[in-house]
């Protein structure tokens, strides 16, 4: 409470309005997130299994009965000495981060489940007492400031409070009484839906347990973001939420560097932080940044056998579309259950690393232009808008702006010898909100293809070779 009341912030809104967003982070458009923990082991549908093996007749119960054995014999907690983690090698992840071209990263420090990794002085279930017996956080942060790449940090912790809950409606390892400090505590019943004010309430204690594991990690490990699941939105954590903003952000001051809070659902006061839409987006720019956090498949944070795996081209297009839309985007990839990083995670991490490589001039440190895009393929608003690809057309193009120029992105290449983008035609209406302004030079960016252009009352009409082979993803034209 000191280090909450000692600094520029204090544990009020008004006060944690005077946030900024890191310019890092702004110029940085894209991460990685990573979900790697007991949940990798099982890899069986994604990274719930801790609370749905204890719902009966769900598919993850019976798959567990089938291959482990009955939930009273063997339990979650009994996946943590399985948990060895013998191929994990963070230079191997973050050579993965830096090849696809991430300038920053959130490990899941603790998920729902509750275990830690991390070294904690809270919990003896944490990866350095148990499991693989290493700091997984500590090594991850060593490797990545070898690097320059920015290390980040989420909590999921709050959903702990029911996340075991189901664990009692039958005989199984979740049994009373439960105390702080053992591993399911305190498996409360599920809310029937996680509303605002959804009961049980959680308690003090919970609340007070939660504030202290978030406050251990900013002091151990001094995480430039810190990301917040959903449901401390509950009005339940809301002192407690201001209390560790305030001292997170008191912390950043007095370390001199810049700290930002990623969150859901309005559980902040907008302003005090980072808004975050998961697996969404907005369908407009905005004025204020944000970011959307995704994963590499549809249907799982974490590795399993059976991922639904995005193309490189989809995520590229998605990355495109939020840059211009003045947002960064988030991208998951979720280790095996022993740390290694899989075959086609790597792959499609590779394909985004060598079109960024090609094309990122117009990606970071880039900002909105006065017309985020044009083309008759609609987004929406919202989260969790991914269970379908966007198909994009020839037509579709989205815009940022770097220094002296703009930069449209074909988010198909066009079929045609000769494009239009129609945001650049010639405007003779002096009083027209229209582009005015003179343009020296048009090239296709990372290409020595000679291109023809010329500006009219249509637009400003481009024509190229034939470059669909080398451009197989969008291409951007660069626009002096």
């Amino acid at each position: 409470m000191k280090v909450a009341h000692q600094g520029p912030f204090t544990p009020e809104w008004q006060s944690l309005a005077k946030f900024q967003v890191p310019s890092w982070f702004t110029k940085a458009k894209f991460g990685l997130f990573i979900h790697w923990g007991l949940y990798s082991i099982p890899a069986f549908n994604n990274e719930w299994y801790s609370r749905n093996m204890y719902i009966q007749n769900s598919p993850e119960y019976y798959h567990h009965r089938e291959t482990y054995g009955p939930q009273d014999q063997f339990g979650y907690q009994d996946f943590i000495p399985l948990f060895t983690a013998e191929k994990f090698d963070p230079e191997e992840w973050l050579d993965a981060i830096q090849s696809a071209g991430a300038r920053y990263f959130f490990p899941v420090a603790e998920h729902h489940d509750g275990f830690q990794l991390y070294q904690s002085q809270l919990s003896e279930f944490n990866s350095v007492n148990m499991g693989p017996h290493r700091d997984i956080l500590g090594e991850l942060k060593q490797s990545a400031e070898k690097r320059n790449i920015h290390f980040c940090t989420s909590s999921h912790r709050a959903e702990h409070w029911f996340f075991f809950g189901h664990g009692k409606e039958f005989n199984s390892d979740v049994t009373e009484p439960l105390k702080k400090g053992d591993f399911y505590w305190p498996a409360m019943p599920e809310p029937d839906n996680q509303e605002l004010f959804s009961q049980p309430y959680p308690t003090q204690e919970f609340l007070d347990d939660w504030l202290l594991r978030t406050c251990e990690i900013i002091d151990q490990y001094q995480p430039e973001c810190l990301y917040f699941d959903w449901w401390i939105q509950h009005e339940a954590f809301k002192e407690n939420l201001k209390i560790v903003s305030a001292y997170y952000y008191n912390r950043g001051v007095a370390w001199g560097i810049p700290t930002a809070i990623c969150y859901k659902h309005d559980a902040m006061m907008f302003g005090s932080g980072i808004p975050e839409i998961e697996r969404g987006k907005f369908a407009n720019a905005q004025p204020f940044y944000w970011q959307t956090d995704t994963a590499i498949a549809r249907d799982s944070w974490c590795y399993t056998e059976t991922l639904d795996y995005k193309s490189a081209k989809e995520i590229l297009q998605n990355l495109i579309d939020i840059v211009a839309k003045n947002g960064n985007m988030l991208l998951n990839i979720g280790p095996k259950g022993d740390g290694s990083l899989p075959l086609k995670d790597r792959e499609i991490l590779e394909e985004i690393g060598k079109w960024l490589a090609k094309n990122g001039e117009g990606i970071y440190e880039s900002k909105v232009w006065r017309c985020q895009g044009e083309g008759p393929t609609l987004t929406y608003d919202g989260q969790f808008l991914e269970q379908s690809r966007t198909i994009y057309s020839e037509k579709d193009i989205r815009f940022t702006s770097n220094g002296d120029s703009v930069y449209a992105f074909f988010m198909e290449p066009p079929t045609t010898e000769k494009a239009v983008i129609r945001a650049l035609k010639i405007t003779s209406d002096q009083n027209s909100p229209g582009f005015h302004g003179i343009i020296k030079d048009v090239q296709l960016l990372g290409s020595s293809a000679k291109i023809r252009w010329r500006q009219n009352k249509d637009g400003l009409e481009v024509t190229v070779p034939n470059i669909e082979e080398d451009y197989p993803i969008a291409y951007q034209i660069k626009i002096e």
